[in-house]
């Protein structure tokens, strides 16, 4: 795939990547201005001129991003055989430089459960920056009709009618954040027992009253689960003291405590 391509590619999957530029050629060099390449963890996309160069910016792009830098950075080659070089000579003559902006992987959601607040927060998270997993096990909740100003928004929505929603829970990315908010207790039990079968999801939110919750922790212990693991669960969601019912006052709540999540920001007391 090209570079464009590999970008999509890493934002479907979650995924960090550093888009490479060639901002200024002077002299002869193998890429013009404008040639692009993307590099990941692991993988490699489109090329700005190979050689000693291009490892040398492969090599810098994948330090930035094991350090989770966000600012972007320059650097400049000169192609002589007079150069100081790592990965073998470059003797075209001329001097390149490029420019290298680090792509923070966007989050991911998954909201189970698209009644009323389902919809609600779904409809606040499609104006961010984020992947958001509409699941439902009800096809008509799914209406393309009723989300037609969520798939607008500026987040990356997908659609998932599932008659076993846990399935698509399993199918999540590693780090993503999950609010189980079903029209069915029995089916946010099944999702809360999927959840913790997991260790590596980022946040895990239960809707639901104090006496609902003690249902389940009781439950879950039967399951398996110890304490540790059952208080890996947020119940109730959304920030302490907002207590308004409407649907969209909770949606509101739960999404101004993720983004306290986004930003490493602790709630008070904890």
């Amino acid at each position: 795939m090209d570079w464009l391509d590999a970008l999509q590619h890493l934002r479907g999957e979650g995924l960090a990547g550093v888009l490479v530029t060639v901002i200024e050629v002077r002299g002869h060099a193998p890429r013009e201005p404008g040639a692009k390449m993307v590099v990941s963890e692991s993988q490699v996309w489109d090329t700005v001129g190979g050689g000693n160069l291009e490892a040398t910016v492969i090599d810098r792009a994948r330090a930035m991003l094991a350090a989770g830098g966000s600012e972007p950075e320059t650097m400049t080659f000169s192609l002589n055989e007079h150069a100081t070089v790592k990965h073998g000579r470059q003797c075209c003559g001329g001097v390149v430089t490029v420019l290298l902006e680090p792509q923070q992987a966007r989050p991911t959601v998954a909201i189970f459960g698209v009644g009323h607040v389902g919809y609600e927060l779904a409809r606040v998270l499609s104006r961010l920056p984020v992947t958001v997993h509409v699941v439902d096990s009800r096809a008509d909740q799914l209406d393309p009709e009723r989300f037609a100003d969520v798939l607008k928004g500026t987040a990356q929505v997908h659609l998932h009618h599932s008659p076993a929603p846990e399935t698509t829970l399993t199918e999540l990315p590693a780090g993503a954040h999950v609010f189980i908010m079903s029209h069915d207790h029995s089916e946010d039990f099944i999702l809360c027992d999927t959840a913790l079968r997991r260790s590596d999801l980022g946040t895990v939110g239960l809707i639901g009253s104090s006496a609902k919750w003690s249902r389940f922790r009781k439950r879950l212990r039967e399951e398996g689960h110890d304490d540790a693991a059952i208080s890996q669960i947020s119940c109730p969601i959304g920030i302490p003291g907002i207590t308004g019912k409407e649907p969209a006052v909770i949606a509101v709540s739960v999404a101004a405590d993720l983004l306290r999540v986004f930003e490493g920001v602790q709630r008070p007391g904890s």
